[in-house]
């Protein structure tokens, strides 16, 4: 794990630059999708460098960063969660981006992926804790 913290970091800033900033992030999720020739434990591997990475350039993110993962054949794809940066129960941000690619992974290949993003869903109508009424203390709430 402790080799992939660069990665890491170097995805997590490249989404912030595409996206305008930190400033700019309401949710985030992470995913890997591993090669048959490899095991469901190998894109576990990727949970603390790629949530940490996130959360060590979001000052401000109390929540725990939501994941997924599976092994699949060559062109598999991941919906990998999303929830709100500070507050998993806000309901607005409940979603998740499908990853993937035609030629990957091969069977000794993982694809690593993070993901923010900028809002909620859009037209939410889920009810619940609304983003004005975030504590933000115990990054649920």
């Amino acid at each position: 794990m402790e080799s992939l913290k660069p990665l890491g970091l170097s995805m997590a800033q490249r989404l912030l630059d595409i996206l305008g900033g930190a400033d700019q992030i309401e949710g985030y999720g992470k995913g890997a999708i591993i090669g048959e020739g490899g095991e469901l434990e190998h894109g576990a591997l990727w949970h603390a460098p790629g949530g940490y990475a996130m959360r060590q350039l979001l000052a401000d993110s109390n929540a725990i960063v939501p994941s997924t993962k599976k092994v699949t054949g060559v062109g598999g794809r991941l919906d990998v969660p999303i929830t709100h940066i500070n507050a998993s129960y806000v309901r607005s941000h409940f979603d998740s981006m499908e990853v993937g690619s035609n030629d990957t992974p091969r069977a000794n290949e993982m694809v690593l992926a993070l993901v923010m993003s900028t809002g909620p869903r859009i037209h939410n109508r889920a009810g619940g804790l609304d983003v004005a009424d975030i504590i933000g203390k115990d990054g649920l709430r």
